[in-house]
């Protein structure tokens, strides 16, 4: 039985979570950032325009034990305006948003304003110029994943998200981890242990 290993990455904005591309544009992919074995796979996704924490592992049953636990999922996220109470508790008990074509029901999360600006770095690509109004910062935690869920959660309360970073997967953090970095670890079997 082959040794398999496992990895955290800190996935930087305009980047795919996934090491092959079919169609013909360009796109930058995991496997630029890191020398990674045959065979690794993410476990969960970030789309392109987001950035934070990501697991990485060579092991197919690893990846399912990981996502079979409802494993929480922390994001920090910089939104269009001065987000409110009400938004912040609309988020909470669950909103309304589209997933494969129908009306889809979110379920209930942590969510709360942050009081002062993360400091992650430039994103590489400039979110946007002052003269266009405030932002504001929340933290959200979901235990669920479904495709930009994040994104159209915090559009739904009147909030569009500019910048999304995941910085919790289970117990596992991103802390000081910066965009492009790579931490081989030991395997995620405990995530959510000490919760």
């Amino acid at each position: 039985m082959p040794d398999h290993r496992h990895f955290l990455i800190h996935k930087p904005y305009g980047y795919l979570s996934q090491f092959i591309y079919e169609l013909k544009r360009k796109k930058k992919l995991l496997g630029e950032l890191y020398d990674f074995p045959p065979g690794t796979m993410a476990i969960g996704r970030l789309d392109e325009d987001s950035e934070g924490l990501l697991l990485l592992t060579t092991d197919g049953m690893m990846s399912e034990i990981v996502r079979s636990k409802k494993v929480e999922k922390e994001y920090y996220v910089q939104v269009d305006g001065i987000i409110h109470q009400e938004a912040i508790e609309k988020l909470k008990s669950g909103v309304e948003i589209g997933f494969n074509g129908k009306k889809y029901l979110t379920r209930k999360c942590q969510a709360s304003i942050l009081e002062t600006q993360p400091e992650f770095g430039d994103r590489g690509k400039k979110i946007r110029d002052e003269r266009h109004g405030p932002t504001s910062w929340l933290t959200i935690t979901i235990n669920e994943g479904k495709f930009r869920q994040v994104r159209k959660m915090t559009s739904a309360v009147g909030f569009p998200t500019l910048r999304l970073v995941r910085v919790r997967v289970g117990n596992i953090f991103l802390n000081d981890l910066k965009a492009g970095e790579v931490v081989e670890v030991g395997d995620f079997s405990n995530i959510n242990d000490t919760l």
